[in-house]
C-alpha cells in the first residue's frame, strides 16, 4: 500500500520538503513502464531507471501499473489521482496499448475507437491543467519470425497513438519503432538478454524458469530508458536539458 502514495506524501514521510519550483513528471502506463514488486524481480519497467536521469528539481512520479489499459487506468481512479496533483508546467508521459489490445482479456480490453478517445481525453485533461502530455507508442514485443525479423504486434493501437499525437499536435516518442529497430539490430540471442528469459533453478522468483518476450529485465529497462532519453534529445525537448549533473570523476577517462 505504501508504494501507491504520491511523491509528495513520500517526501513528507521522509522529512523532505517539496519546493514550489519543482517540476513533476508523471508516468501513466502499463507493466512495461511500471515499478515492480520484489517478487517479480528482475522484471523491471523502463520508468524505473528513467527516474534517475534528471536534476533534483525534477520529480518523476511513476504511476504505471501492471495490466492496465487506458480504460482500467481511468476506471480505477489512477488517472484522476494524477490530475489531482498535476500542476502547470508539469509533464505526463502516457504509454498504453499492450493491454488495450488484449481482446481475450475482457477485464482490460479497450476497442480501438475507445482507445483513441481515451488518449484524446487524457491530452485534454493534461492541457486543461496547463501541463504537457507526451504520448509514447508501446514498446515492441520480441517476436522474431523465421526470417529473423521482429514482427510488429501492436497493429492499429500503435498507429492510433501516432494518429492522435499528430492530430492533437502532441510530442510523440515512437518507442514501438525505436525499440523494434534497436532489438532487431541485436538479433535473437543478444536481445533475449534484455527480456525476462531465465532458465529453471537459477532465480528464486522463477523456479521453473520464464520465457517472456514482453517484459524487460534490469538491463533491458535501462537501455529502453536511455532510448527514451535519446529521443527526447533528438527532438530537442526541454526535459532533455534538465538532467543530472554528472560526478566530476565520471568526466575523466
Amino acid at each position: 500500500m505504501f508504494r501507491t502514495l504520491s511523491v509528495f506524501t513520500l517526501m513528507l514521510f521522509s522529512g523532505l520538503s517539496y519546493a514550489a519550483d519543482m517540476t513533476q513528471v508523471f508516468m501513466a502506463g502499463d507493466s512495461t513502464m511500471s515499478i515492480k514488486e520484489v517478487k517479480d524481480y528482475p522484471e523491471t519497467g523502463w520508468g524505473v531507471p528513467f527516474s534517475y536521469f534528471f536534476a533534483e528539481d525534477i520529480v518523476v512520479d511513476n504511476r504505471a501499473r501492471n495490466g492496465r489499459s487506458t480504460r482500467t487506468f481511468k476506471s480505477e481512479g489512477r488517472w484522476q489521482g494524477i490530475m489531482d496533483e498535476l500542476q502547470a508546467g508539469d509533464y505526463v508521459f502516457i504509454q498504453f496499448g499492450h493491454n488495450d489490445q488484449s481482446e481475450h482479456k475482457k477485464d482490460r480490453y479497450t476497442p480501438p475507437a475507445d482507445f483513441g478517445k481515451n488518449l484524446e481525453g487524457f491530452i485534454a485533461d493534461v492541457r486543461g491543467k496547463k501541463a504537457e502530455p507526451i504520448l509514447l507508442t508501446p514498446i515492441t514485443r520480441r517476436y522474431f519470425n523465421e526470417q529473423g525479423v521482429i514482427e510488429p504486434t501492436h497493429g492499429v493501437y500503435a498507429d492510433l497513438v501516432r494518429d492522435v499525437a499528430s492530430e492533437q499536435k502532441v510530442t510523440l516518442l515512437d518507442m514501438e519503432a525505436i525499440t523494434r529497430e534497436y532489438f532487431q539490430a541485436m538479433g535473437d540471442d543478444l536481445s533475449a538478454l534484455r527480456f525476462m528469459h531465465i532458465a529453471p533453478d537459477l532465480h528464486p522468483n522463477y523456479p521453473i524458469g520464464v520465457n517472456d518476450n514482453t517484459h524487460l529485465n534490469h538491463l533491458g529497462a535501462r537501455e529502453v530508458a536511455q532510448l527514451v532519453l535519446t529521443e527526447l534529445k533528438r527532438q530537442d525537448h526541454p526535459l532533455a536539458k534538465q538532467l543530472r549533473t554528472p560526478d566530476p570523476k565520471h568526466l575523466k577517462r
